[in-house]
Order: structure tokens, then C-alpha cells, then sequence
């Protein structure tokens, strides 16, 4: 079993019986525990290997939605509302939604593989900002249903919930606010936003640029850089894509890389130096940053750039 990753501990234990966590599993099924809070959301790996049947249970609750997403291709779940029960069966990229206000109760027949999305309640009010939209009061259950957009947000986030030491919280905060943003649109009925967003000033564009090459690799928050604009976290998102066309983490890549080639075309530091001194996690994240910004590798574009 591996060890659970924490950083930020939110979840409410007053009522929790003994060794059941926070989401309502418990904790000696689980081979995978993982859990990644920030400011808006809180994010959760949870994952069985054995061939067993386990209990998943929840009291009504005012902590908002929980939304699941299947990491495995085949994955079957008997939920109980009352003395009745439902079957439903997943698929890689299979979702459920559910409202913490009800009492849950599932049986999990088999290994399973989730990542897991916590929207509290005040969530909500963040991403219709965000949005550009009116704020709704929540979300539409389903289960079992399969969403590729879901899918492919989960296996972005997954390396930070697996390493959060390494992870970027900027990139985090931005796919986070990517997920409820999505979710607003797909399961909240909230409609896109009509009218064009307004930028940054150009004082607030050049100080949220400066904290963004102050902080060494991401580690600055988009609430903390919103703050220093007297903003909120999604207006200072969308003012700042609206400004430069781009989320804060790929213009901070785009510099980095920008950097990168300097030091490739003017010095001879190793890559893995040139890595370091560009403030990516080390040269493998460099070379996956690198070939994708410029469509080739740092040492083939060092060569061609020389002749």
C-alpha cells in the first residue's frame, strides 16, 4: 500500500468512523491514497488491486460534489438508495457525479482506479466567473457515462497527485479551474459567455509576469497572484489569457524555453545544466517542454542552430 500523499488536510473527520477516509472508503482496502487540496478544489487518487468486494459510504453532507473518474477500463459499482439497489458499469474515462447532500452508499465489486474531484459549494460562484456566466447552484448526477474531456484532464493531473513536491501549482490551479469550468458548461447548463473579456491593466500584466519569474519552478499560486491584483483567482485567469493569449503556465514555459535557447546557442552547459539554470525540475522535463514548444529536441536544435 502506498503511502498517502497530503499536503493541505481539508476533509471534515469529526463523524468519520475509524479508518474510513474522507471520501467514505476504507482505508485498509485501498492500495492508493493519494490527496492533493487546493484553495477551490481538492483532488484524490483512490485505487483497489484485489479481486474483492468493497463499501464505499457517505452521510448527506453540505461539502458540495464529488466527481469520479475511471482510471481502468472495467469497473462495476452497485449503488443503494434505500434497500434498492443499481448496477452500473464503467469504462476507461467513465464518470460519476454525485451530490454530497445525499447519503451514499456503494458496493465496489473488484479493482478500481479513480481520481476524484471535490467541488465545494463556493466553487461554484469562482467558475461562473470565470465563465463570464451566471453562477449555478449545482451540477447534474450521472453515472457511468463516459467523457473524453474528463479523462484527459484526469491523466494531466495525475503525476502531480502522485509527486505534489514536484508538481507545479500553477499548472494544477489552471487544470483544475479548466475542470470546473467544463463542468459548469457540460453538467451545470451554464451557457458560454457571449461578450469578449476584459484584460489586465498594464500595471497588473506586468506584475502578475514578474511574480510568475520570481517563483522558481511554478511554485506561485494563481489565488496568490489574483490577491496581488486585487482580483479574484478565475477574473485574473481570464484577464490574463484575454491579455496574453495565453493561461499563466504556458507563458511562463514560453519564457523558460525562450531562455533555454539562449544558453543552448551561446554557452556550452550541458543540457541538464541549462535545465537547472531555467528552472525546470530537471533535464527530462526540460527536453518534454523544449521538443514540444519548439518540434525538436534541445540537442537538435543546438546543433542546427550552429550550422
Amino acid at each position: 500500500m502506498s503511502a498517502s500523499t497530503s499536503p493541505v488536510l481539508s476533509a471534515d473527520t469529526a463523524a468519520r468512523p475509524p479508518g474510513v477516509d474522507s471520501l467514505g472508503c476504507a482505508s485498509r482496502h485501498l492500495h492508493q491514497s493519494q490527496e492533493l487540496c487546493r484553495p477551490e478544489l481538492s483532488f484524490y487518487r483512490k485505487r483497489v488491486d484485489a479481486d474483492e468486494v468493497s463499501q464505499v459510504r457517505t452521510d448527506a453532507s453540505d461539502r458540495g460534489f464529488l466527481v469520479g473518474i475511471s482510471m481502468l477500463p472495467q469497473h462495476r459499482r452497485s449503488i443503494f438508495r434505500g434497500r434498492h439497489g443499481a448496477h452500473h458499469d464503467f469504462a476507461r474515462g467513465g464518470i460519476y457525479i454525485r451530490d454530497f447532500a445525499d447519503d451514499y452508499r456503494a458496493d465496489i465489486h473488484g479493482a478500481f482506479d479513480f481520481l476524484l474531484v471535490e467541488l465545494p459549494p463556493s466553487f461554484f460562484g469562482q467558475a461562473a466567473d470565470y465563465c463570464g456566466v451566471r453562477s449555478v447552484g449545482g451540477l447534474a448526477t450521472v453515472t457511468g457515462q463516459h467523457d473524453p474531456v474528463l479523462e484527459h484532464l484526469a491523466h494531466a493531473l495525475a503525476p502531480a497527485l502522485a509527486r505534489p513536491d514536484e508538481a507545479s501549482m500553477l499548472f494544477v490551479d489552471q487544470v483544475g479551474m479548466a475542470l470546473g469550468t467544463y463542468m459548469l458548461r457540460r453538467y451545470g447548463g451554464a451557457a458560454a459567455p457571449a461578450m469578449r473579456n476584459a484584460g489586465l491593466s498594464r500595471l497588473h500584466e506586468q506584475r502578475a509576469k514578474q511574480m510568475l519569474l520570481e517563483k522558481v519552478k511554478g511554485a506561485v499560486s494563481i489565488p496568490e497572484i489574483a490577491r496581488e491584483c486585487n482580483m479574484s483567482a478565475s477574473y485574473f485567469l481570464r484577464a490574463f489569457k484575454e491579455s496574453t493569449g495565453q493561461t499563466p503556465h504556458q507563458w511562463l514555459m514560453a519564457q523558460r524555453v525562450q531562455r533555454a535557447r539562449e544558453y543552448l546557442r551561446d554557452t556550452e552547459l550541458p543540457l541538464a545544466e541549462v535545465a537547472v539554470a531555467c528552472n525546470f525540475y530537471d533535464q527530462s522535463h526540460f527536453s518534454r517542454v523544449f521538443s514540444q514548444a519548439v518540434g525538436t529536441s534541445p540537442g537538435n536544435w543546438r546543433r542546427n542552430s550552429r550550422g
